[in-house]
């Protein structure tokens, strides 16, 4: 857009943000064609196009609109219903004037784009002269190319609406290609608690040139509260707009009132450079990387002012970098709202019906990782709709409804957004993967004997591998789902797959909330310093001398470690890297998850867990595929930030992948049977359990380390301030008051963290099996029976809020936290 005129840019912005609403609104009227509201909005918009493209001499476009226009006064004075002719003609131009608009942007004038077809398919619609046998059919939906917009307004996350076709009329059967009888977009809040292939996802994705279906749309009243817009409540929100005729003297004030809405939403959001957002969130990276450096120089041995300040920095940096974070998040809906019309499009052309339910909608990610996320989900839809959905023939044999359905849910889970495509279709079927492997000679029948169901699938992932049996226009060539892969752990995400035969499948994307700042865990390798990123970080083993000659047990030549009764592959880090170990016997394993499977990575020794800026890697290191990054430690020095998934790939083949694969299997079992807990003693020979998955990090510290303030214990750690609870004395335990050093498990949630002082760490253990007794006693859930012992379930909820009442609110206010701790030091 650099030789686009500054009129013409705000322009190009404003329309394609009024096409983006006006798909949805236009299929929402075909069901609702009473809607005062929903015309108006549609009819306020072409009328805004018509005007300014009149005003910038921009012929075609105001011809395309105009005639648009009278289709919609006919609309409007109820000279005619809404059909599906009607909706297929105004979908059309549509798509007509965003082609335009993307020609003006990229050529600088309309000339390119044909408009007669379009202009005379409305023109015969509004004579009622029937369409001829070869109707063109309707214009496909162009993405705009290398324009930056503010997205459109986002849908609330409740709405809902159901969609479903009408008959047609003799007249229209010709025009129809197989359509289907019902579509149903849905949308739906998230939940509070979350869990074949096609042409290349790497260009712009276009509908099925198909002439779509008409289709009914119910507005359903919303069953929750709708989220907070990100930009201008859309015009169908705002009171219908006035007919012709002149209004009368009461109706002036509301017009006025109105007016003024419309102001006041538009005054309250502006425009913002994404450059500008980009640079911003720069400098928030380096002051992250001060604030750490500081953070090491204000120690425990420090002066008492410098570790204040560098608290204070601490929290003031966290409170910025997730303000400018906020600027650049979008609501997932913003790619979300194109696909109802490209699932309506595509159940058209495959004669197919498809219901569509959206949840999680308002789930927000950073604008860049938005950006690369919409060509593999659109994909992945496509696909879904394509060879996941049966034709509803095929779908009533099979006892089941004849319409399929297409859900997309997102949500936040473990420091990631989770985006789910489920569909309800035929699956896909491991013993159709595997012969189109062999026949391929991609595997041989001993590997694909000992391959699991889940690696089977996996293979869908490799370059060109289809099992269509027929190759359409949208899929069916093995391009795509290699693309998709790649594309996703190309800004640090995973993919998994998940399918069962006659059921259905899911395909899940795991995307991180941003690439430019990641919390990691640092580990020294020799000399050197590694990050690993902590999405891929289960948790940590430490085994002293004598442990590690024990419990290191070797299958073959494959070493491999047995974590709580399963198997657990090895990768030397040394090995990986080609250095050599100063360790004297003793070993850290970390424990990572890449591509569903487990494996302990072996270093020297866990520095820290912190967040780090993530900088490019050097043209030198990029080819080596051990590396996703470099980051600027607190000390000045490099370290470079491991790709997990690239080592695991690389290491774990042969007979160590064999144990690897095991180990997956038992994994997945665990997982669904039972959860992992932290037991811990807590005296008088009593025991108790955390969930794992609440503890941030375990720690042995001094006791002289914990202050006193007022009626409450303290501890500075890692530049913040942490409320201690002891969970012995919680539950009625006689604790070790003697003991210089204490274990301490803490928790962290947001800026929240509290620190709670247990007697000993003795284990992890799953309660896969066991039988749970609920139990009234203060601190406590319920009993269980681990290892043999009775062992009492920490009731963390009540146990984090005692020591910290905000500990489970969204908001914190530091600088109040700081002003009692201020409070407490000069008391003590």
């Amino acid at each position: 857009m650099d030789g686009v005129d500054e009129i013409v840019r705000e322009f190009l912005i404003e329309s394609y943000e009024n096409l983006d609403q006006l798909d949805q609104d236009l299929i929402a009227l075909e069901g609702n064609p009473t809607s005062r509201d929903l015309l108006s909005s549609i009819f306020r918009t072409i009328h805004t196009i018509k005007g300014t493209s009149g005003f910038l001499a921009f012929a075609k476009l105001e011809a395309v609109t105009h005639v648009g226009e009278s289709l919609l006064v006919e609309l409007r004075d109820g000279r005619r219903h809404m059909d599906q002719r009607t909706t297929d003609v105004l979908l059309a131009m549509v798509d007509t004037v965003r082609l335009i608009l993307t020609s003006i942007e990229q050529q600088g004038s309309e000339d390119a784009v044909a408009t007669d077809d379009v202009v005379a398919r409305i023109q015969r619609t509004l004579d009622n002269v029937p369409e001829p046998d070869d109707a063109p059919a309707a214009a496909p939906v162009a993405e705009p190319a290398a324009v930056e917009t503010e997205p459109a307004p986002a849908a609330p996350a409740n709405k809902k609406v159901r969609a479903k076709t009408t008959d047609t009329s003799p007249t229209e059967e010709a025009a129809v290609v197989a359509a289907p009888k019902k579509i149903v977009p849905r949308r739906r809040a998230a939940a509070a608690t979350p869990g074949e292939t096609a042409p290349s996802v790497t260009a712009p994705v276009e509908p099925t040139a198909v002439e779509p279906t008409a289709v009914e749309t119910t507005a359903v009243e919303p069953d929750v509260a709708p989220a907070a817009p990100v930009a201008p409540a859309p015009p169908a929100a705002t009171q219908p707009a006035p007919t012709a005729t002149p209004a009368s003297a009461p109706a002036a004030p509301a017009a006025a009132e109105q007016s003024q809405a419309v102001r006041s939403s538009s005054d309250s959001s502006i425009r913002v450079d994404v450059d500008l957002l980009d640079e911003l969130m720069r400098q928030v990276g380096e002051l992250v990387l001060v604030r750490n450096q500081i953070a090491q120089l204000a120690g425990p041995d420090a002066n008492p002012d410098l570790t204040r300040s560098s608290q204070r920095l601490s929290l003031i940096a966290t409170e910025l970098q997730e303000g400018v974070m906020k600027t650049r998040m979008q609501p997932i809906d913003h790619i979300w709202n194109k696909m109802p019309r490209i699932v309506r499009d595509l159940a058209s052309g495959f004669k197919k019906q498809v219901e569509l339910e959206m949840i999680g909608g308002d789930t927000e990610l950073d604008r860049s990782l938005l950006e690369s996320v919409k060509d593999p989900l659109t994909h992945l839809v496509r696909n879904a709709v394509d060879h996941g959905i049966e034709m509803p023939d095929v779908r009533e044999a099979a006892g089941k409804t004849p319409a399929g359905t297409l859900t997309l849910r997102a949500y936040h889970a473990g420091g990631q957004v989770i985006v789910e495509v489920r569909d309800n279709g035929k699956g896909m079927d491991p013993d159709v993967i595997a012969a189109k492997a062999l026949e391929r000679g991609l595997r041989t029948s001993e590997q694909l004997d000992a391959m699991s169901t889940a690696e089977i699938l996996n293979m869908v992932f490799l370059p060109g591998f289809s099992t269509a049996a027929v190759v359409t226009n949208v899929s069916g060539r093995g391009v795509g789902m290699d693309v998709v892969r790649s594309n996703i752990e190309s800004i640090g995400g995973q993919v998994e797959v998940e399918s069962e035969k006659g059921s259905g499948t899911v395909w899940r994307l795991r995307i991180p909330l941003t690439l430019a700042i990641m919390p990691a865990l640092t580990v020294a390798s020799g000399q050197e310093i590694y990050a690993i990123p902590q999405v891929n970080l289960l948790e940590l083993v430490a085994l002293d001398t004598t442990r590690t000659a024990e419990a290191i047990e070797l299958i073959n030549s494959a070493e491999v470690y047995r974590l709580r009764g399963d198997l657990l592959p090895l990768v030397r880090l040394t090995d990986v890297l080609g250095t050599t170990s100063d360790r004297d016997g003793s070993m850290v394993i970390a424990v990572l998850r890449a591509d569903n499977q487990r494996f302990g990575l072996v270093v020297d020794r866990v520095l820290n867990n912190e967040e780090i800026v993530v900088k490019p890697l050097a043209s030198q290191l990029k080819g080596t595929g051990t590396y996703a990054g470099a980051t600027l430690m607190g000390d000045g020095r490099v370290a470079l930030i491991l790709d997990v998934q690239a080592i695991a790939r690389r290491s774990l083949v042969g007979e160590i992948g064999d144990v690897a694969a095991d180990a997956a299997r038992a994994q997945a079992v665990q997982e669904v049977d039972g959860e992992d807990l932290l037991v811990v003693g807590i005296g008088d020979g009593r025991r108790a359990a955390i969930p794992l998955e609440a503890v941030t990090r375990l720690e042995q510290i001094s006791t002289d380390r914990i202050e006193i303030l007022g009626n409450r214990e303290v501890l500075q750690y890692r530049g913040a301030i942490l409320p201690v609870m002891r969970l012995p004395e919680a539950l009625g335990a006689m604790g070790n008051h003697a003991a210089t050093e204490l274990p301490m498990v803490v928790f962290s949630r947001g800026n929240h963290n509290v620190a709670m002082v247990v007697g000993e760490i003795l284990e992890i253990a799953n309660d896969r099996g066991a039988e749970r007794r609920p139990s009234d006693a203060y601190g406590s859930t319920g009993l269980v029976v681990l290892g043999g012992r009775v062992t009492e379930v920490v009731d963390l909820h009540t146990l984090l809020q005692s020591a910290d009442p905000d500990y489970f609110e969204e908001d914190f206010d530091s600088e109040s936290f700081l002003a009692s701790f201020d409070a407490g030091m000069v008391h003590a």
